[in-house]
């Protein structure tokens, strides 16, 4: 007869942000599934989810003699290709030799019996994710806005010069026809879950994109696909990155996406309402570069030019505007008030996303 192991009186890092309570996540399932692929995983260890995020499930537990992280999908019909944990764990697994920011992916698993959906383990790593429009904890300071903005882009080119190729990902994705394919699936995903006049928005801008398609876009780099400060795990002292995290999207494509997806999360004080709603970096506060010298600082790091960079800001910021109807639907099925505005929030970044086209702002 087995029987359940004693809860461990182990504490938690003194940096995990975790929520109050514990989760239903079956750990002896975990551990069963883990354990015939070589990885311990402690049952004794109650699972703790971690705080913050709007989609993936992140939980702190005890796995190969350490800290861990047990990374699932949200509950609900998932966007195709969204919160791919297989694509994650292949990057994730190799990445690392190349990117030390890189967490190393410790086990995949793809049997729905296990929990319900797939998941990965990942080694824990440590450090401080600004959250939001706040700078918490770090001070509010112009310097502190300085250092996060070089922080932004240095980390940026950092990704971008990995060879795909040296850690065997040369065939992660098809950067040939890139800028077409994703203007055309995010016109589609806004279609499938968008009402009548969000529809009619993206309808408006998949035409703007046609119109105005980049004609050359270099050699394709490993794009993150969405990259953005709470994405960045910091040294709170040094205000260094020490690990980048939610890979789940990861492809080989232009380096200007990347830049402009950045960018579609970097609001300026005279933003429209929409931007400043959006609250996703705390980039309008005090220090903080503007896109235009954001992108300027990119272009001068990694010798890439940034000319062509608004139809990919066009791009992207549709995108983001569909990916907030998508949340907006993820938040009916489960209730959750956190998304109550994101369909008037996702309207909105259409119209914002249609100025920038029309040179209204950069």
């Amino acid at each position: 007869m087995t029987h359940p192991a004693a809860p461990s009186l182990l504490p938690p890092p003194p940096d995990a942000a975790l929520r109050p309570g514990a989760e239903g996540l079956d750990i002896a399932r975990v551990a069963q599934a883990a354990g015939a692929a070589g990885l311990a995983v402690d049952t004794g260890w109650p699972p703790r989810r971690f705080a913050g995020g709007l989609a993936n499930r992140n939980y702190l537990i005890r796995a190969g003699g350490g800290w861990a992280v047990l990374r699932r999908p949200p509950d609900g019909p998932l966007p195709r290709g969204a919160h791919d944990m297989a694509r994650e764990h292949r990057v994730l697994s190799r990445l690392w030799q190349a990117l030390p920011l890189a967490p190393r992916s410790l086990f995949l698993c793809t049997d729905p019996a296990v929990i319900g959906v797939p998941f990965q383990i990942l080694e824990y790593r440590s450090g401080v994710a600004i959250r939001g429009d706040r700078l918490d904890p770090l001070p509010e300071t112009e310097a502190t806005g300085r250092a996060l903005s070089g922080l932004l882009v240095a980390t940026l080119a950092r990704i971008h010069a990995v060879s795909p190729a040296a850690v065997g990902l040369a065939d992660l994705g098809r950067p040939e026809g890139f800028f077409a394919r994703q203007a055309a699936g995010w016109l589609r995903r806004a279609e499938e879950i968008g009402g009548e006049k969000a529809v009619a928005k993206a309808r408006n801008l998949a035409g703007w994109l046609d119109r105005h398609a980049p004609a050359g876009t270099g050699p394709p780099v490993l794009l993150h696909c969405d990259f953005k400060l709470d994405n960045i795990l910091l040294d709170p002292a040094s205000l260094q990155p020490g690990t980048v995290v939610d890979w789940d999207m990861c492809t080989l494509g232009p380096a200007l996406f990347d830049l402009a997806t950045l960018l579609s999360y970097w609001t300026e004080p005279g933003d429209p309402d929409c931007m400043h709603r959006l609250a996703q970096m705390p980039t309008a506060r005090p220090g903080f570069a503007t896109r235009e010298k954001a992108a300027a600082a990119y272009a001068a790091a990694t010798g890439r030019s940034v000319e062509g960079l608004r139809p990919w800001r066009v791009l992207t910021l549709m995108k983001l505007a569909t990916v907030f109807l998508q949340l907006h639907r993820v938040g009916q099925v489960g209730a959750d008030p956190r998304y109550a505005g994101f369909g008037r929030l996702g309207e909105d970044l259409f119209d914002f996303a249609l100025d920038v086209a029309r040179e209204r702002h950069f």
